[in-house]
């Protein structure tokens, strides 16, 4: 559902399912076709924990015992074919993704004149890529560390210490790609006019790029959970405000320089 808003007019999602209605040149059709289909791999790559869950057990209330049976068949027919195709569909997760996460990017380039300076750069889909790569380790340490407490576990610091070294690494070439694109363009000049967007550009990169990167070259640090928890959490935090500050901070609509008031024959349609 959170990778739905994503398409913009989420309402019209429906459409994708109509070949009548693709557009091929649509920034959008990539951005919902990747969505549609990255999501059904999402499911297929689910479907071996369902399959140990309920094989053999299988006894819906109310459905003739030839039904259940035949639900059972087909969970031990996936099971038995899942693990010779999975390799396909984890390869081609990953190439979904990362068609998605730039193609939200490519969104954006369209739009030279809605968008302030700070955020429009013609690099914008591989900053977002580059940006999702450091996120999604970054996202992984989040959550087993969320999840171990939750769930009263230990933490898994043997694992998530050496595993958090890479984020560093993918986040100095996020940050390089930032920073070589805006000396390139010149519009390192926005960052002193104290505005709300270009504080929020600030924000978005030192609390979200900068710090986490040197708490997690940090070999002490890494390896207490409280201090690698706050890194990946300012990761996650950064790339999610990078999102709103391009999409909303950073926008605006051509009809924003004033309220806009409907007139009595919209507001009687």
């Amino acid at each position: 559902l959170g990778v739905v808003v994503d398409l913009g007019r989420y309402y019209n999602m429906w459409h994708i399912l109509l070949p009548s209605m693709w557009q091929g040149n649509s920034a959008l059709f990539e951005v919902g076709m990747c969505v549609c289909c990255y999501l059904t791999v999402l499911y297929i790559e689910f479907l071996p924990i369902i399959c140990e869950r309920f094989m053999g057990r299988v006894k819906v209330p109310g459905l003739p015992a030839w039904v259940n049976r035949a639900i059972d068949g087909l969970l031990r027919l996936a099971d038995r074919t899942l693990s010779k195709v999975m390799t396909f569909f984890l390869m081609a997760g990953v190439v979904l993704s990362c068609m998605h996460q730039s193609s939200l990017g490519t969104l954006m380039v369209l739009a030279p004149s809605k968008l302030h300076p700070l955020w429009h750069t013609a690099v914008l889909p591989l900053q977002f890529l580059l940006s999702a790569f450091a996120v999604g380790l970054a996202m992984v340490v989040f959550e087993s560390l969320l999840a171990s407490r939750s769930l009263k576990r230990p933490f898994e610091m043997r694992v998530l210490a050496p595993y958090a070294r890479f984020i560093p690494f993918l986040l100095t070439i996020y940050l390089a790609a930032k920073v070589i694109d805006m000396v390139d363009r010149g519009t390192w000049v926005y960052l002193t006019d104290a505005s709300v967007r270009s504080v929020s550009y600030l924000f978005e990169v030192v609390v979200g790029v900068l710090l986490p990167l040197v708490m997690l070259l940090s070999h002490r640090l890494r390896r207490q959970p409280r201090w690698l928890f706050a890194a990946a959490a300012m990761v996650v935090f950064g790339v999610a405000l990078n999102r709103i500050n391009v999409f909303r901070v950073g926008y605006t609509a051509p009809y924003a320089s004033g309220p806009y008031i409907p007139a009595w024959t919209e507001v009687l349609v």
